[in-house]
Parts: structure tokens; sequence; C-alpha cells
């Protein structure tokens, strides 16, 4: 297996099970319901938001894969619209998921020697540190969402909305 290919496991297995941690983004979102993925346990972002924040790197990440600008702030990671309802949450969701396989299906597809070139700008770094940042960054945002999923479910009176 190629490295563009590992990445490209790794990406899959963050978000759809099958990495040695046996938790993942697809199964741990199943059951949130939209009351639940909007609600802020105390000092905590919501589960909502936290989804909006990896996926916004994600899509900044497939932009410059299709050949795009590398276009994207921290500043803006966390701007997720108001929810209202649970299709909304839902299509949240299934847009995260959606654009991490085409992010996957495009990392698999990299030649090996594009992961040590730049990544569009020098200070960013390489293709393969953003791209293992980006699994990184999936995992500790995770490991968040099943801690605050955990309070939601067993202590709703720490919630706020």
């Amino acid at each position: 297996m190629t490295t563009p290919q590992q990445l490209a496991a790794h990406i899959r297995q963050v978000h759809f099970g099958g990495n040695w941690t046996s938790v993942n983004l697809k199964d741990t979102l199943e059951d949130v319901t939209l009351e639940q993925a909007i609600s802020k346990p105390e000092g905590f972002n919501s589960i909502a938001a936290l989804v909006f924040h990896m996926n916004y790197f994600f899509s900044v990440v497939r932009r410059v894969l299709k050949g795009g600008l590398l276009e994207g702030n921290d500043r803006f990671s966390f701007d997720l619209p108001p929810m209202k309802t649970q299709k909304e949450w839902e299509m949240l969701v299934a847009k995260m998921l959606e654009e991490a396989e085409e992010v996957a299906s495009l990392v698999e597809e990299l030649p090996a020697e594009r992961l040590g070139q730049v990544f569009r700008n020098e200070k960013y770094g390489t293709y393969h540190r953003n791209l293992l940042g980006l699994v990184e960054h999936t995992h500790y945002h995770l490991g968040q969402v099943v801690i605050i999923k955990k309070i939601i479910q067993t202590r709703p009176d720490l919630t706020s909305d």
C-alpha cells in the first residue's frame, strides 16, 4: 500500500470505521438528534459546531486536491449557520461524510511524490503534513464529540442552548 493509499485509509477509518480505536464519526453521530447536536454542555462546543468545524477543513483541502485555490481561514471554521430541523442536522452529517469520502478518493490517486511538495504555500508545509494533520485533527475532535455526547446523554442538566 502506498503512502497516499494509507492516508486515504486513515481518512475513511476515522469517518466510517476500521481504525484501531474502534470509534468513528458515522457510528458516533448516527443516533444524535438535532436537540443533542446543538446542545452546548457548559464550556464545550456543540456537536454540530464540531462537525461543521471538522468538515470546514476537509472542504478547504478538497478544493486544493481538485486543483483549486487554498481558501480558508480558522476564524470561519466554527461559523455554523443556525439549525432548526433534524433534516438540516442530517444534511450536515451527510455532507461531512460525502466530502470525507471524496477527499479520501482524491488522496488515494495522488502520486506519492506529491506528498513531499508544498501545499500551495510554504508556510503550510507539505501535502503529507496537511493530510496527516487533517486525520489527526479529526481524531482529536471525534474524541470531543464522544465526550460531549456522553455528557448530554447522562447529564442533561449540564447542557444549555
